[in-house]
């Protein structure tokens, strides 16, 4: 497809840019799909190392600080450092990550996204909160569910496999997933067990 772009006429070429495009969506849901059922079955080589959730914190608030203020958002990272856990980089990554981007989908022009680091007990908490819609009490254990897209979210680009991604991240590193109501808005909230508790 994207052969043939290069060479066809302008109307067929936007044609063909929509199809790759279409291509590149399917492949990365097949791509979640496959890391979910394989962090579930138990087969993905997780490589546990010691980290700084703290760290990571700050590596997504770069990654994120653009596109915040480019949607009329204000993105503010607080941590408690250190915060030790144990864990695959990569999964906690893309958990964090896809916690910060569902939050900036749904939080109106001009408020702040908080994301925050912070030790509770023997847990290390990833938490976020926006001022968006919120997920309805009666529906948070539905929307960890695979491509479970609530009404408010059906006009945004996404596959319903954010939140089934983080939740399956969540379980493999001994931790949970939980939400809970900001008043207005969502609170997303990833516990790990810190890796110095006794």
């Amino acid at each position: 497809l994207e052969l043939a772009a290069r060479g066809a006429p302008d109307a067929l070429r936007a044609e063909l840019e929509a199809s790759v495009e279409d291509a590149d969506r399917l492949l990365a849901t097949f791509a979640s799909l496959l890391r979910i059922a394989r962090i579930e079955s138990g087969s993905y080589a997780a490589e546990f190392e010691a980290l700084d959730l703290a760290t990571l914190l700050q590596d997504a608030n770069e990654l994120y600080a653009g596109l915040a203020q480019d949607q009329d958002l204000v993105l503010h990272a607080a941590a408690d450092a250190p915060a030790p856990v144990r864990g695959d980089r990569n999964l906690l990554f893309q958990a964090m990550t896809n916690l910060i981007d569902n939050a900036l989908k749904h939080a109106p022009p001009r408020s702040t996204v908080e994301v925050t680091v912070r030790r509770d007990g023997a847990f290390i908490v990833f938490e976020v909160r926006d001022r968006g819609p919120g997920i309805p009490e009666e529906a948070r254990e539905r929307v960890t569910q695979r491509f479970t897209r609530l009404d408010q979210s059906r006009s945004l680009p996404g596959s319903g496999l954010g939140l089934s991604l983080v939740k399956a991240v969540a379980e493999l590193h001994g931790g949970a997933l939980a939400f809970g109501d900001n008043a207005p808005g969502l609170v997303a909230s990833l516990s790990l067990p810190a890796a110095d508790a006794q």
